[in-house]
């Protein structure tokens, strides 16, 4: 037998362990409890806050489709969730390459040809579309199964063509682009050239030519610029759909040439159209100082001249420019075409008779763009510079011949034209006032500048 006691002993002590374990696990589970009720806290206290940061959407229930068969178009796209159309953005632009036909654009735009010749057959502006040229711009608009609905040219810079499909046929329609202008100012000084002073004042080569033509009847661009001439214009910049386009026209400007001052400005009124001085005299004079854009004179106006090919004394009764061949030559000025020919000493040439008994003289034309009997305009493109005929290389020979003799055409004096005058001059004198106050307000602000 065992010792008396024990079993009870051995069960009391079983039992206290349980109840000593069941307490452990009690704890263990309720420390368990409040952690995980912790850990729930904080993630719902996160998802508040996540939720508090969180924009608020608001579902509005979409309108009842029923309702809006008879309604806009619009609309009813914007209810069956499709983006209403912007009307710049749904275009598709193709830009012209070289070599690139309207037809082969049409193709590729996957359009029936038989819908180009219906465009061209419209009207003369459609029709000058087989004129097209690289970097032309198509717009086209199609429906959702591709069908033509629109297309947009621009014709010039304030000019759309549009064709539209209306009611199975084709409309057009030109829309003028609104175009704005504001006015600049730019000057510079020369200390080289015109063309690199322009540059560094902003200008474009365009606008730099616009000011040269302005004054070159006056000053010989090429022979008369000297380093510390000046410039100062007052001029238009053109803005189109909000965004700059280009450079408009020179409305005034100064030009001072070996210290002499010279100023035009821009004057329109019903046929009269240019430039002109402060006191109405017109800018332009009856002839071109010389008629064409030279290099440099590779020989001068003199009656002594060891000729280069005959190796003798023969005269030299005009300026030889010096050019690129192909360069253009212009007619000096207005007048009747007395000759056009060749000869074996002129080689390519043309003679012109002008008002006031004055002729002028052009010879070595690679080739001749007019015939004789033809009236001409100044500044009419007449012939191309070359080398054909006793000459050496290519160069234009010009002369200027006043009642029969010879005289030099960079110092003979040139006709002018008639100034303006009456109520004319007074309403030029009107409209010059504002723009001589600006150009001396720019002359003082330079002059200032340069004591500084």
């Amino acid at each position: 037998m065992g010792r008396p006691g024990l079993i009870p002993r051995i069960r009391q002590k079983l039992h206290d362990e349980n109840h000593w374990l069941t307490r452990r696990r009690l704890a263990v589970f309720g420390v368990t409890l409040i952690v995980v009720g912790i850990l729930l806290g904080l993630f719902e206290s996160s998802d508040e806050a996540t939720r508090e940061s969180r924009p608020a959407v608001i579902d509005i229930p979409l309108p009842d489709r029923t309702l809006q068969k008879d309604g806009d178009p619009e609309d009813q796209s914007r209810s069956s969730g499709q983006r209403a159309r912007d009307p710049d953005i749904d275009w598709e632009s193709v830009t012209v390459k070289r070599g690139q036909t309207l037809d082969a654009i049409f193709r590729q735009q996957e359009l029936p040809i038989g819908l180009l010749h219906e465009i061209l057959a419209l009207n003369q502006e459609t029709k000058g579309l087989t004129r097209i040229r690289p970097g032309d711009v198509f717009d086209f608009r199609t429906g959702p199964e591709g069908d033509f609905r629109q297309m947009r040219y621009a014709l010039d810079d304030s000019r759309y063509l549009f064709v539209r499909q209306e009611g199975g046929s084709l409309g057009v329609e030109i829309q003028q682009r609104e175009i704005f202008s504001e006015v600049a100012e730019a000057e510079g000084v020369i200390e080289s050239s015109l063309f690199l002073s322009g540059k560094e004042a902003g200008l474009s080569d365009s606008m730099i030519m616009k000011l040269a033509n302005i004054f070159g009847w006056d000053i010989d661009f090429v022979l008369d610029i000297r380093e510390g001439d000046q410039f100062m214009l007052v001029y238009e910049k053109l803005y189109r759909d909000g965004e700059y386009l280009r450079e408009g026209k020179i409305l005034a400007a100064t030009f001072f040439n070996q210290g002499q001052r010279y100023q035009a400005i821009f004057f329109e009124q019903g046929d009269i159209a240019g430039y002109f001085a402060p006191d109405g005299r017109n800018m332009r004079k009856a002839f071109l100082r010389a008629p064409l854009n030279f290099a440099y004179i590779s020989s001068g106006f003199n009656p002594k001249r060891r000729h280069p090919v005959l190796k003798r004394i023969r005269p030299h009764n005009g300026i030889d420019y010096y050019a690129p061949r192909g360069t253009p030559v212009y007619a000096a000025g207005d007048g009747t075409v007395t000759r056009s020919d060749y000869s074996r000493s002129n080689g390519h040439h043309v003679f012109i008779k002008h008002a006031n008994s004055i002729e002028t003289k052009y010879l070595h034309f690679t080739r001749r763009a007019v015939k004789k009997g033809q009236k001409v305009k100044q500044g009419q493109t007449i012939g191309y510079v070359g080398s054909t005929g006793l000459a050496t290389g290519p160069h234009l020979h010009y002369e200027f011949v006043v009642n029969g003799v010879h005289r030099n055409p960079r110092t003979v004096p040139l006709p002018k034209v008639e100034p303006l005058q009456g109520a004319v001059l007074s309403a030029f004198q009107a409209q010059a006032a504002p723009m001589l106050t600006q150009l001396s307000r720019m002359e003082s602000a330079s002059l200032y500048a340069s004591r500084e």
